[in-house]
């Protein structure tokens, strides 16, 4: 298991940050590396998602975890030719109210069980990225609250 996480004030209320990270369709806007996202099925926990990664893979995906309105969090499994089973992806969006400086803290986590010892090797490697894809995201998701 590889796990990485990066936190991130945001100067908006709980709720409205909320509104943007618990809409399937809003994660290409804020989260980096998703070029598409649709609901397939459901809402709320169970809700089964289709999410396009900017390098064209898709992964089928479902709410694993939901407490409205500070937790969502999903996991992916690859699809199409070639994909492992046991190779999967867990993202949770966590926030908290921040009441001494007003706004949101929002904490991604990122949890990954490559398939197999060399995938897991290649995933180290890429911790870097993971995490600058993570600040990436803490930055569209604050302008995107901002805006409201």
């Amino acid at each position: 298991m590889i796990l990485v996480e990066r936190s991130a004030h945001v100067a908006a209320p709980v709720e409205v940050v909320w509104d943007v990270v618990q809409r399937a369709e809003q994660l290409p806007a804020w989260l980096a590396g998703v070029r598409a996202a649709e609901v397939l099925s459901g809402e709320g926990f169970g809700r089964r998602q289709l999410v396009q990664a900017g390098r064209g893979a898709a992964h089928e995906a479902e709410v694993i975890a939901y407490q409205e309105p500070t937790l969502i969090g999903w996991r992916e499994r690859a699809k199409g030719a070639g994909a492992r089973a046991e190779a999967r992806t867990e993202i949770y969006v966590q926030l908290t109210a921040d009441e001494e400086a007003g706004g949101t803290v929002v904490r991604l986590i990122v949890v990954r069980w490559p398939a197999g010892p060399v995938k897991a090797a290649m995933l180290r490697l890429g911790l870097r990225r993971v995490g600058a894809d993570l600040e990436d995201s803490l930055a569209r998701l604050t302008d995107l609250a901002a805006v409201g």
